[in-house]
């Protein structure tokens, strides 16, 4: 993965080498664990997280691909939000030094979303929503990818909270993509306050529901995740089939009792197609 988990593994890595002995085993934050689902090139994504244990610095990361992300954070003084980002197609880490007609342009904004420009792990255009979500409560994500002129993407990201009778249109960035729409679909969990108190928290998840929906064709589930992990050698995770998804967890006491790094999962199947969609969407 390009920028966001490619600036993970690097400071981690940095973190590590420069560690005294105890710190090497055990770094300075949770190990960031992912799901890798195999899919076609897909116009649409959708997934469902419930987050069963958190703390402060962690993102819960639903939807990924390979132009950006999205998902929900608890930040270092425990506020709560949503966050959908997409990458400028430019290398580099300052936002500033990215010519105007390279970077992501914003074609819908929603109420109460803040949008803003991001640097430090590649560069793009990067969106907040205030969001107090809450342990044990299935949130669903949809992104969806469709062709903006010859050389562009626009990606919305979609969100349905518990208690909401209809999905929320947040956000619309378009970025250079040569055609490209939704490859390479990932979930994650991630440490990102790396204080060394970190570690000693668990964080987990269950990310359910997988769907995409395949260039020209129908909706397929996604059945089968791949359990993988960054460079951190603490092995305090964890990953496995759960019902209708694939839990993720790490840090804390968390023990790898039940799938080795790198296997191939497979979940329960059942659905034959998403039970709704936003508007807008087949």
């Amino acid at each position: 993965m390009r920028p966001a988990l490619a600036a993970a593994l690097a400071a981690v890595a940095v973190a590590t080498a420069s560690a005294p002995a105890d710190e090497k085993l055990f770094g300075i934050a949770c190990r960031s664990v992912h799901l890798g689902y195999p899919a076609p090139e897909a116009t649409a994504v959708t997934l469902t997280a419930t987050v069963e244990q958190s703390a402060e610095g962690t993102y819960f990361m639903a939807c990924g691909w390979s132009k950006g992300y999205f998902g929900i954070q608890e930040l270092g003084n425990g506020k709560k939000v949503a966050l959908f980002s997409v990458w400028d197609p430019a290398g580099g880490d300052d936002p500033r030094k990215v010519p105007e007609e390279k970077r992501v342009k914003l074609l819908h904004r929603g109420e109460g979303v803040r949008v803003g420009r991001f640097g430090n792990e590649g560069t793009g255009g990067q969106s907040f929503l205030d969001l107090d979500w809450k342990a044990g409560q299935p949130y669903r994500f949809l992104v969806s990818a469709k062709a903006d002129g010859p050389d562009r993407t626009a990606y919305s990201g979609y969100l349905r909270t518990p208690d909401a009778k209809e999905w929320r249109h947040l956000v619309t960035f378009s970025t250079h993509t040569k055609g490209e729409l939704l490859r390479g679909c990932y979930s994650f969990v991630e440490d990102f306050r790396r204080n060394k108190v970190s570690t000693t928290k668990a964080r987990r998840a269950v990310f359910s529901d997988g769907w995409v929906r395949p260039k020209g064709g129908a909706w397929e589930p996604l059945l089968k995740a791949r359990f993988t992990a960054d460079a951190n050698p603490d092995t305090h995770i964890d990953a496995g089939p759960v019902g209708a998804g694939f839990f993720l967890a790490t840090g804390g006491a968390t023990e790898n009792k039940t799938t080795k790094l790198r296997e191939v999962m497979t979940r329960a199947g059942g659905a034959t197609a998403p039970p709704d969609l936003p508007a807008g969407v087949e």
